[in-house]
């Protein structure tokens, strides 16, 4: 193996067709040489979610052309690459299917190794890419059908502290976006009305605050919000921007509380860590005012906060490419009998839940 690998990485697992070319050097430092990113919003905005078929031929249609243009943006061609990378799940298996076939076609006729890469490992380290953090650290992953808090104790090493027994986050936003007639995609849409709102107007229950364990339920607050909204229909915009304000903040309060657990397990099991981190990754991410409950609660407790750019917590083929890199470091490859797989949890251990290994559509 060469002092730099280069790799590229394909992502597929939902509405985003994305290539990336990225290098990683003997040291482990990355660059980003391309990342071409196709978005299907237009495909599935009218039906206000993701509708898996119309997502899997969109792929089909849009994939080939996307591939070449990040190669084309890299300046490089198939002979200068050490391996080529795809999503192998979890995902919307007709998209990953469709990523991971052409992924082994050019490992075959290119004759490089192909990596199968779990879609939430590529979230897990892409830290490592932006920001080149070492091991161990905390991730909050709040991406799709996910909200978990893991341990990364290394690539492919993970420990599932916390996961919703329930909705994951982003689809109690979406949900809550939907049933006050915002539009989608919902969570900058519910975002935009609490900075409108009144925070106080409505007091909605915390799930779980303040018991043991970092796990997350998000059904209920869901539920006491639609019951606060079916009270006082019809709604004016007031009314919600008002609800979108309480939801957001109990939201915020909700995940700095487990947070909070899972920060003080850290510290009792890695005492001597000189720079406790953690990591948020997933389009959630993207949430002001979660990110700055996030900074305030890390700051009481002295840890740090690393959020990749925006561009890099959302679908992209950079962080596909990225752990692609990784896994080819440590001679971690895959055969072409490689399968692709709806549901893969990096917690191998965790007892099955929801928000453990699936990633749904964002509906």
């Amino acid at each position: 193996m060469s002092l730099s690998v280069l790799v590229l990485g394909i992502e597929t697992s939902c509405d985003e067709t994305a290539a990336s070319v990225v290098s990683r050097d003997a040291n482990g430092h990355g660059e980003i040489l391309s990342n071409v990113i196709l978005s299907q919003f237009d495909d599935h905005a009218a039906f206000g979610g993701v509708v898996p078929e119309i997502a899997a031929r969109a792929h089909v249609e849009a994939l080939d052309s996307v591939v070449q243009a990040a190669m084309d943006e890299a300046g490089v061609g198939f002979a200068d690459l050490d391996a080529i990378a795809a999503t192998a799940g979890p995902g919307l298996i007709g998209g990953v299917i469709v990523g991971l076939t052409t992924a082994k076609a050019l490992a075959l006729a290119s004759g490089k190794p192909l990596v199968a890469v779990n879609h939430l490992e590529g979230h897990a380290l892409t830290a490592r890419l932006t920001d080149g953090i070492a091991f161990p650290y905390l991730l909050l992953l709040v991406s799709g059908g996910h909200t978990q808090i893991l341990l990364v104790r290394g690539v492919g090493q993970y420990e599932r502290w916390g996961t919703t027994i329930d909705d994951a986050l982003g689809e109690a936003f979406d949900k809550t976006a939907k049933l006050l007639g915002l539009p989608y995609p919902g969570g900058p849409a519910v975002e935009r009305a609490a900075a409108r709102g009144n925070l106080d107007r409505f007091a909605l229950p915390r799930p779980m605050f303040g018991r043991p364990g970092a796990d997350f339920s998000f059904s209920g607050l869901k539920t006491a919000l639609r019951i606060e909204a079916e009270a006082i229909a019809p709604l004016s915009e007031s009314d919600v921007d008002d609800l979108c304000a309480a939801f957001q903040r109990t939201v915020t309060l909700v995940v700095r509380d487990r947070i909070g657990h899972a920060l003080d397990r850290f510290r009792s099991e890695f005492p001597d860590s000189a720079d406790p981190t953690l990591v948020v990754a997933g389009g959630v991410a993207a949430n002001k005012a979660l990110r700055a409950g996030l900074d305030a609660e890390l700051s009481a407790r002295g840890f740090r906060l690393v959020a990749p750019p925006l561009v890099l917590c959302t679908d992209n083929g950079a962080m596909i490419a990225w752990a692609g890199a990784e896994r080819l470091a440590l001679g971690l490859l895959d055969d072409l009998a490689a399968p692709a797989r709806p549901r893969w949890p990096l917690d191998q251990l965790a007892a099955p839940m929801l928000g453990s290994g699936h990633k749904g559509a964002k509906a």
